[in-house]
C-alpha cells in the first residue's frame, strides 16, 4: 500500500507542476457554476434548493474532464522512457496502475469538494434534500471511477496520449450514450443486458437518491475491468521488451 501511494503522490506532483491540474480544476469549476447558476435550467429559475442542474451538469463535464487526466498516465510516461525506469524499481504493474488510478480519483476528489459552497448556497435558498444531494455526489464519484478505469486502460495501449484520450472518449461514448440508444430498440434479455450496460441509466439512478447495490457494482465493476486490462497490457508490453 505504501508504494501505491507513493506512486499516487508522484502522479500529483506532476499533474501540479504542469499545470493541467489547475487548468482541468478551473474548466471544471468554471462551466459547472456556469450551467448551474446561469445557464437553462439553473438553481434560480427552478424555483427549489436543489443541486439536479449542477449534477447534470457535472455529469457531462466529467465526461470529458477524465479522458483529459487519464491520457498521460501511461503513454506519457511509456513515450519519454520513464514507465520502463519506474518498472526497474521493485514495483508491480497492479501498484502502478493502482497509484495513477489513485491520483486521479484524488483529484477527481478536489474538484467535487470545491463544489461544496453551490450545496451551502442553494441551503440558503430553502430546504435541500440532503439524501438525495449526498447521492450524487457518490454517482458522480462512482462514475468518474468508472471513466478513469476505461481511460487508464486507453493510455496503457499507446505512447500517443492524444490517442490515448479519444480512445478513452470513444469508449466513454459507447457506456453513456450508444448502449441506451440501442437498448431502448432492442427488446428482450439482450436489450436488457445492454441496457445495463448504460452508465448513464445507473448515474440516473444513484443521483435520484436510491442505493441500489447492481447500480455500486457496475461501477466498481467497470472500474476494476479497465484497471485489470491496463495492468494485464502493461504486463505484455514489459514481456515484449524483454524479449527484444
Amino acid at each position: 500500500m505504501n508504494i501505491i501511494l507513493t506512486i499516487a503522490k508522484r502522479e500529483i506532483t506532476l499533474f501540479f507542476d504542469s499545470l493541467m491540474a489547475y487548468v482541468l480544476l478551473v474548466v471544471f469549476l468554471g462551466f459547472s457554476g456556469f450551467f448551474t447558476w446561469l445557464y437553462g435550467s439553473d438553481v434560480f429559475f427552478a424555483g427549489q434548493a436543489s443541486l439536479q442542474s449542477f449534477f447534470t451538469a457535472a455529469y457531462w463535464i466529467l465526461f470529458l474532464f477524465i479522458p483529459a487526466l487519464t491520457m498521460r498516465t501511461i503513454a506519457d510516461e511509456s513515450k519519454s522512457g520513464t514507465l520502463e525506469l519506474l518498472l526497474t524499481k521493485p514495483v508491480t504493474d497492479w501498484e502502478v496502475i493502482a497509484g495513477k488510478f489513485l491520483s486521479v480519483m484524488a483529484l477527481v476528489g478536489v474538484a467535487l469538494l470545491l463544489t461544496l459552497p453551490y450545496y451551502f448556497s442553494v441551503m440558503i435558498l430553502g430546504p435541500v434534500d440532503h439524501g438525495a444531494t449526498i447521492m450524487g455526489y457518490l454517482g458522480l464519484f462512482l462514475m468518474s471511477s468508472a471513466l478513469a478505469g476505461i481511460g487508464i486502460f486507453a493510455s496503457s495501449l499507446t505512447n500517443n496520449q492524444i490517442i490515448a484520450f479519444i480512445s478513452s472518449l470513444l469508449a466513454g461514448i459507447f457506456f453513456v450514450l450508444i448502449f441506451n440508444i440501442i437498448s431502448q430498440q432492442i427488446f428482450g434479455p439482450v436489450g436488457v443486458v445492454i441496457n445495463y450496460l448504460s452508465m448513464t441509466d445507473h448515474y440516473d439512478s444513484i443521483s435520484r437518491g436510491v442505493i441500489d447495490t447492481r447500480d455500486v457494482i457496475y461501477f466498481l465493476s467497470v472500474t476494476f475491468l479497465g484497471l485489470f486490462f491496463a495492468s494485464a497490457s502493461l504486463s505484455k508490453r514489459n514481456i515484449v521488451e524483454e524479449g527484444k
